[in-house]
């Protein structure tokens, strides 16, 4: 699969980052998923190798605006280059609906593809503790190309189902920020191993259908009456990626529930380790912070984002007074070593089961 970041900032965009947005391609399947949407992603995909048409499902951590505010806007842009005839789906918290509902009701904006929107009902532990009724508003009307969806409440592990089908799982778990916040892990189901031909022409199995018909994890009959099976030819099952996408939070301990030994985490790290204090309290992590995170999951790579404005990109030339990201980088290789690095805007890594690779941008 490939991860691409639209948006690697916090807070605002500015012309050296824009704010959250990252995409997974899976090149299995032709389909792109996207993980936040924050104002000015839609800029940032038609800057990418990325085809807007191909967007099939959209993940929203959490409702502030740096996460959420480009959406209504990338929906109209997929309307003009998506030929598809299934839904594009939308997970995200309570009040998403409504969201897109009246941003796209009051402007009139009519979509060229039907959207299911499926809302995750958070807990007692995730509302802030604030009178500022917003998570109940009216109830906004339906749009014309929204389909029924679904409120998705958490099992007793306080563990969010979003999906399950034959080729991956993707769970949620909540994390701590001052609105209800998650963290998806996707999970790929483990494929057959590979056919192994000499034991197929040893057993008499004639080349062709039966072949992947065993491949599929059916048992065929020869003509001779003798039956062979996936256990009689194929080799080691192929182990499905784990890769988990994390909102802004302060604590992200709920990850270890169901995320050990992922083979990669996309976590925030807004601020350097003298913050400490301030990142907590407005509801973020330090570099310290995510790399004793990673470590505690025995992740295999860790890839920071969601970095404060006040950093410059590490591909910038830093002038006298002015703070990088490599400030961030450096704290967390104290605990990671090698294998933690910063997103750029614009930056893609194919990650497989041996390797992490940056590609160019």
């Amino acid at each position: 699969m490939d991860v691409t970041f639209l948006g690697t900032a916090s807070a605002y965009p500015t012309p050296s980052r824009c704010v959250s947005c990252t995409a997974i391609r899976f090149t299995n399947k032709d389909s792109v998923w996207m993980f936040d949407c924050g104002e000015g992603s839609q800029i940032q995909l038609m800057k990418s190798n990325l085809k807007p048409g191909k967007i099939s499902k959209i993940f929203i951590t959490h409702l502030h605006g740096d996460h959420v505010f480009g959406l209504p806007g990338l929906l109209c842009t997929v309307s003009q280059n998506n030929q598809r005839s299934e839904p594009v789906e939308i997970y995200g918290p309570l009040g998403l609906r409504n969201y897109i509902r009246v941003s796209l009701g009051y402007s009139r904006s009519e979509l060229g593809f039907n959207f299911v929107i499926h809302e995750m009902e958070p807990i007692k532990q995730q509302l802030p503790p604030d009178t500022w009724a917003v998570d109940t508003p009216t109830e906004a009307g339906v749009h014309p190309n929204e389909q029924p969806g679904s409120v998705i409440k958490c099992d007793e592990r306080h563990v969010w189902t979003c999906l399950s089908d034959n080729s991956c799982t993707v769970e949620a778990v909540w994390i701590k920020h001052r609105v209800p916040s998650f963290a998806f892990i996707i999970k790929e189901r483990d494929r057959p191993g590979r056919l192994e031909v000499e034991k197929l022409k040893s057993l008499g199995v004639p080349p062709g259908p039966m072949y992947g018909r065993i491949k599929a994890g059916e048992t065929v009959t020869l003509p001779c009456g003798k039956e062979v099976g996936p256990q009689d030819v194929l080799g080691e099952p192929q182990k499905g990626l784990v890769v988990v996408v994390g909102g802004d939070s302060s604590d992200s301990s709920e990850l270890l529930k169901v995320a050990q030994n992922a083979d990669l985490l996309i976590h925030e790290a807004t601020l350097e380790n003298a913050c400490h204090e301030t990142c907590v309290e407005r509801g973020h992590s330090t570099p310290k912070m995510t790399a004793e995170l990673a470590k505690k999951l025995n992740v295999r790579q860790l890839i920071m984002t969601h970095f404060s404005q006040r950093y410059r990109p590490l591909s910038y030339d830093i002038k006298e007074g002015e703070q990088s990201v490599r400030t961030l980088l450096l704290e967390a290789q104290e605990i990671l070593g090698d294998s933690v690095t910063c997103a750029e805007d614009l930056m893609t890594f194919t990650l497989t089961h041996e390797t992490l690779t940056k590609l160019c941008r």
